[in-house]
């Protein structure tokens, strides 16, 4: 691929709005506050659709060197966000998963964790923005490659399937808000924010 081929792929507009979105989550993921379970939901069911839009906007992308692109995700960073999330989630981390291939083979429901899922998009999308970070278009081009492909072959079903127990649970909150409600106050004006 000519280097005028690759600056014109990891500078495209669907690809620094990729950025942008996966630079939001990672940052999102790596604070240090403890927000409110209710609220850290409510951030997460806005940011992973619009992830998985533009994930799936990304370009096709060749890569020109034949080794994989550096990782800068360790294992303590890893473990420190999927302990975040399962401290947060507490009770509610464990759901049901049926799109896992274990399935096909279980005569019993595989259970999946949010904590393990919202890990393992962590750790793909900070190793691709952090090769962004360097601004080498080879390598940019390589990571945008990859991430590509993980998303299409491992990290995208993980993030639809951790939208199910996310959305289950905020609209649960939402119903228990109406139950607290009398009847004057239902017909009112509902927030959805």
């Amino acid at each position: 691929m000519e280097s005028s081929d690759t600056n014109q792929i990891v500078y495209d507009k669907s690809v620094i709005d990729f950025v942008a979105v996966a630079v939001e989550c990672c940052v999102f993921l790596e604070q240090e506050e403890l927000l409110p379970r209710t609220e850290w939901i409510d951030k997460m069911l806005k940011l992973l659709p619009l992830l998985y839009v533009k994930a799936s906007l990304l370009p096709v992308a060749v890569a020109v060197d034949d080794s994989p692109p550096a990782t800068f995700v360790r294992e303590e960073d890893y473990s420190r966000v999927s302990a975040k999330v399962g401290e947060l989630m507490g009770e509610e981390d464990v759901y049901l998963d049926v799109f896992v291939d274990d399935m096909k083979y279980s005569d019993r429901p595989v259970s999946a964790f949010v904590s393990e899922n919202i890990a393992d998009i962590y750790q793909d999308l900070r190793n691709f923005v952090s090769v962004y970070q360097f601004e080498l278009t080879d390598q940019m081009n390589d990571a945008l490659s990859v991430c590509r492909e993980n998303f299409l072959l491992f990290w995208g079903q993980k993030l639809v399937n951790v939208l199910r127990p996310l959305h289950a649970l905020k609209s649960r909150g939402v119903n228990m808000d109406f139950t607290d409600m009398d009847e004057d106050n239902i017909r009112g004006e509902v927030s959805w924010d």
